[in-house]
């Protein structure tokens, strides 16, 4: 066990001293001005823009904020694109209508990479009325040379304040 544990130690410190081509490249990219600006608004705003699409049930505009292979981590489940999609329209049908924001975000950015954390107060309202609701999320997003595409997103209901 002992050999193992240093085994993993020597190759997670060589890694770090000598990066190979993919640690490498997000640094090589930047110096040859390949990488878009280190935009955090734009990252924030394809939050907002998947946020947009699901209120209208557009899954046109949804399709082109979500990178190829999307998914997401939400109500404990796993949900491709289309999945996300069906099951907002789904609580439409029930007559739910959901409002999201994404308040204190917190982005990281790496050449074509980023990643976001922030708080989402919102709404959901029925026949019953609208009641505030607040989640933390995530996501990781890449960008394809002309905009911020989401590749992962979880989101996690916070529990309500009294």
């Amino acid at each position: 066990m002992i050999k193992i544990w240093r085994l993993c130690l020597a190759a997670l410190l060589s890694a770090s001293f000598f990066p190979g081509p993919a640690l490498a490249a997000p640094r090589e990219q930047a110096a040859a001005g390949q990488c878009p600006a280190q935009d955090t608004e734009a990252v924030a705003n394809a939050l907002r823009e998947m946020y947009a699409a699901l209120s209208l049930d557009d899954e046109a505009r949804l399709t082109a904020v979500f990178a190829p292979g999307f998914y997401a981590f939400d109500l404990g489940k796993r949900f491709d694109a289309m999945e996300l999609a069906a099951l907002i329209k789904a609580a439409h049908a029930a007559g739910k209508t959901y409002v999201w924001t994404v308040n204190e975000p917190d982005v990281h950015v790496v050449c074509d990479r980023a990643w976001i954390a922030y708080v989402n107060r919102g709404s959901v309202s029925d026949a019953a009325g609208a009641q505030p609701r607040t989640w933390v999320e995530s996501a990781v997003l890449r960008h394809d040379g002309g905009r911020w595409r989401i590749e992962f997103f979880h989101s996690t209901r916070a529990p309500a304040t009294p």
